[in-house]
């Protein structure tokens, strides 16, 4: 309890500049909640991505077609669509590169801000720190045997420096898993859709032949 109350303090200490971040922190925790509940539904997965690949390259395309049809997210969402399209005027290379676009970009949401508040936590904090010490070394401060007011007024105003920085650790963290992650959606997308215009191509040559 006293361990929270100290903190509380501190919070109070580091001026109005804390409430931002603190404000700023709520927000990233709210995008990495939301974040995680979103590609839980719509990340198919690399073990997915995988399991495609070798069914494929096999050439066992009706168990590559069932393993999409029973998972779950977008690229298996994309590539059963794509392979069970049989009109002929079907453009998969144009299929994949809009839809595939459309998820990226549903993928990428929000991670913006998380980047803008990777750059902004820092300038807060260092704002708040130099309000605290405009107040610390104010002249009604700097009076004989005053010292102590000095030194006290730094050290506080240092609270929104450190409180600054931890918010844009915690949101370069999450921002750089989920960026991760998008980049291993990319490739998994970029190397099962050739797979499967090799597929569809090659269904079109034996059609017209």
């Amino acid at each position: 309890m006293d361990f929270i109350m100290q903190g509380v303090g501190y919070f109070h200490k580091g001026g109005f500049v804390m409430y931002i971040l603190l404000l700023c922190s709520i927000f990233v925790i709210s995008i990495a909640i939301e974040r995680v509940f979103y590609f839980s539904k719509a990340d198919s997965g690399r073990k997915f991505a995988d399991n495609f690949y070798r069914l494929m390259v096999n050439n066992k395309i009706e168990e590559a077609k069932k393993l999409a049809a029973q998972t779950k997210g977008d690229l298996a969402m994309l590539l059963h669509s794509g392979m069970t399209r049989t009109d002929n005027n079907f453009k998969i290379a144009a299929f994949f590169e809009i839809q595939s676009g459309i998820s990226l970009a549903k993928f990428r949401s929000r991670l913006y801000y998380l980047n803008v508040i990777v750059t902004m936590a820092p300038l807060l904090g260092l704002l708040g720190t130099i309000s605290g010490m405009i107040s610390a070394f104010s002249i009604f401060n700097v009076q004989e045997g005053q010292a102590h007011a000095i030194t006290g007024g730094v050290g506080e105003a240092l609270i929104a420096t450190a409180m600054g920085l931890c918010v844009a650790v915690v949101s370069l963290i999450i921002h750089a898993y989920f960026t991760q992650r998008v980049d291993n959606i990319v490739t998994d997308m970029e190397q099962s859709f050739s797979l499967v215009e090799a597929y569809r191509n090659r269904g079109d040559s034996d059609a017209s032949a």
